[in-house]
């Protein structure tokens, strides 16, 4: 079964998703080289409860931190450290989950830090607009699956313009979300439409791509958290959390001030 929220529950999906969108622009302008990811995860967590709000990520089946920082070859799930010092050029995804009222926002970005290379720029942008095209895909009515086509399609098309054969992580994605932070249905980043549940109103799904510039295996790290490629090769991760309304989907983590 999806959860299907109510009008004034998505309302409140949106006060918890805005805490989020001015977290994670606290610490993507606070990402730079000398700065460790330990200090963003404080930074984090402080804007967090300055809004009445609770990390959704602390704790969470033991996860000991309130953003998941995840540098170059990590992909998800990144523990942050005061001793993990970002450097000039690094890629860096942060992904940042709030609780206020007791709903859930969850969103993920990728930010440069410093100077990046072209490769590196690319495919953040790559896994950007999968995700734009993801949420474009959202549609009353429509399927599960029309998401996961429309990401992957996206991600194949960038791909091509840029000559790179980008990994498509198929192990790791989306989710329903509400109450809880991972609900009903699981999400993939790839696949045929026209498949899965029907989607209708008052749904809501966080959508969340993640690309590698090389091999699309995957490696879990010693510390039971971190997700790493498997040829060594950096990843990208973007993500919004995304409500289905009559009028098309409705952008909940989106800043005030853009998608």
């Amino acid at each position: 079964m999806i959860e299907v929220k109510k009008p004034a529950e998505l309302e409140a999906m949106r006060a918890a998703g805005l805490v989020v969108a001015r977290t994670l622009r606290q610490v993507s302008d606070a990402a730079r080289p000398g700065v460790s990811t330990g200090e963003l995860d404080e930074l984090a967590e402080q804007t967090i409860r300055d809004a009445g709000a609770v990390p959704s990520f602390k704790g969470y089946h033991g996860f000991p931190a309130s953003i998941c920082a995840s540098v170059n070859e990590q992909i998800v799930h990144g523990i942050p450290s005061r001793t993990a010092v970002l450097g000039e050029g690094d890629l860096l995804s942060v992904d940042c989950g709030a609780i206020l009222d007791g709903w859930h926002g969850d969103s993920a970005v990728t930010v440069e830090v410093g100077e990046v290379s072209v490769v590196d720029r690319a495919l953040s942008e790559a896994t950007r607009a999968a995700m734009l095209a993801g949420i474009g895909a959202v549609a009353a009515g429509g399927r599960l699956t029309d998401i996961s086509h429309a990401i992957e399609t996206t991600a194949r098309r960038a791909a091509g313009r840029d000559g790179v054969e980008y990994g498509m992580v198929a192990e790791y994605g989306g989710h329903g979300i509400g109450r809880e932070m991972h609900m009903e249905p699981f999400l993939p980043n790839l696949g045929k439409p026209g498949r899965g549940p029907k989607l209708s109103v008052g749904m809501a799904l966080a959508i969340e791509p993640m690309l590698t510039g090389g091999s699309a295996d995957t490696v879990e790290l010693e510390d039971g958290w971190t997700v790493v490629t498997a040829d060594g090769s950096r990843a990208a991760h973007w993500e919004h959390t995304v409500a289905i309304t009559a009028d098309g989907p409705w952008v909940l983590t989106a800043p005030e001030d853009d998608i």
